[in-house]
């Protein structure tokens, strides 16, 4: 599903966020990404989905090889992947509703199959009574389910979550990680860098803790290992 061999990422500052990673994450793993601020956790999870292109070495990605992959292909390989953003990335003139529609319609769904496909993510984030409201008529972890509702409208097979709880609070964040927990039982691949140490060490996946650029621990059912 994702595997990453030698892989080395060098930004023109001098910074080392990746030093040889060596990893692979089967279909349906559940996988938390934890290390301290600057260790290179974000590098890792926007290497995957070519946000960030690897200096050397090699990532496979649904059996695509991201370090051959034209730019010009990278909009049609991320269809494949859902990505989930702390700050939401929601268009604000946009009702909850069109916002999840778009990225169903931006590869030409028929308008049919997108009312119903966007109704049954709704619903299965809690937001279905709520698909005209605009995103500042929404709480933080609204807008945070509208965005999670958006990344797995097109069925990805991979979802991957960048610190998605940092901007809610406790009891929000846990409400979010039920709905990931379904995604994830659902057979979808989740990969999730974050600091919440409570999240970690209470809903167990494997963890793959990163410092330096470099894979530090990797244990299935982990801890977060780290003072938060």
């Amino acid at each position: 599903m994702i595997e990453m061999q030698n892989v080395y990422k060098k930004y023109p500052n001098g910074v080392i966020a990746a030093n040889g990673l060596n990893v692979h994450i089967k279909q349906g793993e559940f996988v938390y990404v934890v290390g301290p601020s600057g260790a290179g956790k974000s590098t890792f999870i926007k290497m995957i989905y070519r946000e960030e292109k690897a200096t050397d070495g090699s990532i496979m990605v649904n059996g695509i090889n991201l370090s051959k992959l034209k730019n010009s292909k990278i909009p049609y390989f991320r269809r494949q992947i859902g990505v989930v953003f702390q700050d939401f990335k929601l268009l604000p003139t946009l009702t909850v509703f069109e916002n999840v529609a778009f990225a169903l319609e931006v590869i030409e769904e028929p308008p049919k199959s997108i009312k119903k496909r966007v109704m049954d993510v709704l619903n299965l984030v809690g937001l279905k009574h709520k698909a005209r409201m605009l995103p500042t008529e929404l709480s933080g972890g609204e807008q945070q389910r509208v965005s999670i509702a958006r990344s797995i409208v097109n069925r990805p097979r991979v979802m991957i979550a960048d610190e998605p709880t940092g901007n809610l609070d406790p009891e929000t964040s846990w409400d979010i990680m039920r709905i990931f927990e379904e995604i994830n039982e659902r057979g979808t691949t989740v990969v999730m860098a974050t600091h919440n140490r409570d999240i970690v060490n209470t809903i167990r996946h494997r963890v793959i803790a990163i410092e330096g650029g470099k894979i530090v621990r990797d244990e299935s059912r982990g801890e977060y290992g780290y003072e938060s």
